[in-house]
């Protein structure tokens, strides 16, 4: 389908024709949403994947009848972080797909997001409050999205990421959100993840905390050296390990202060490193040679 009838679509009252171009360019949407995430994208199988195809039966649904009905989520128990982190990537990717009409585009699927995120809140289970809010909590966490550090909650015996804050998604290239519910070593090379298995063992056994270098792995397969800390932390039933890692400034400064090849040959003959400097570049040779 043309970028003038994507325009059509969403700008003119055929939605059928932005409904049948999400269809057809679905595996193409979901190829650059899963570059988008790398590490982070949903399985080919399994309940994100089961959830992301119930948005877009919904969205073509409400398009090509001009209305949304009520998402169906029956069997399925989302985490609304991590589905509507996934389904905002997914509508980006279609946005882009679309070129110069991308932003009509975005503002068709806005309010689809909108209406099955709030499906999401209304059809799972209710959680039981009791009390006033904890304010301290509150303060807490917005604090943790404040820090520059990179922080994970992360499951001592499962290794799901519970949670994580801005400059954690950030480092690793991804939407904070989208980290929810995945392994952390999805993000860590096979050959480096050794030292985060040893930590989460150790606080698994009882221990408080523990300091340890680390290394991960942002989408794109760059590799991230860390210094990192985990602090045992009870919640209910489990043992969570809350990490907090900043990148590891005393490697890169050995690195920074490393002599190069040319720096040493220059200590060595002064000479040949001044004749270096004054050779001129090939194809700019004078004229007079």
């Amino acid at each position: 389908m043309s970028v003038d009838n994507v325009e059509n679509a969403v700008l003119g009252s055929v939605n059928r024709d932005l409904a049948t171009w999400l269809v057809s360019q679905r595996l193409e949407i979901e190829r650059v949403m899963q570059s988008q995430l790398g590490a982070a994208a949903p399985a080919v199988a399994g309940a994100e994947a089961e959830t992301l195809r119930r948005f877009r039966t919904f969205s073509s649904t409400a398009l090509m009848r001009g209305e949304a009905p009520r998402p169906v989520l029956d069997g399925l128990r989302p985490n609304e972080r991590r589905v509507m982190a996934l389904l905002t990537t997914w509508a980006q990717a279609a946005t882009e797909l679309a070129g110069p009409d991308g932003p009509v585009v975005a503002r068709a699927l806005a309010p689809l997001l909108d209406a099955f995120r709030l499906s999401i809140r209304t059809s799972g289970t209710k959680r039981k409050t009791s009390g006033r809010p904890r304010a301290t909590r509150r303060a807490i966490t917005a604090a943790i999205d404040r820090i520059a550090d990179l922080y994970f909650a992360i499951d001592v015996d499962s290794g799901e990421i519970l949670d994580a804050n801005p400059a954690a998604g950030s480092a690793l290239g991804v939407a904070r959100d989208a980290l929810i519910g995945i392994e952390f070593n999805a993000f860590v090379p096979s050959d480096a993840q050794s030292p985060w298995w040893t930590s989460l063992d150790t606080i698994a056994e009882g221990q408080e905390s523990v300091v340890f270098v680390a290394t991960m792995q942002d989408r794109d397969g760059g590799r991230i050296r860390l210094e990192a800390s985990a602090t045992r932390y009870l919640q209910s039933n489990r043992t969570l390990a809350l990490v907090v890692a900043r990148p590891d400034t005393k490697v890169h400064a050995l690195v920074d202060a490393r002599p190069t090849a040319d720096a040493k040959e220059g200590e060595q003959n002064p000479r040949s490193a001044e004749a270096s400097r004054n050779r001129p570049a090939p194809g700019l040779q004078s004229s007079s040679a």
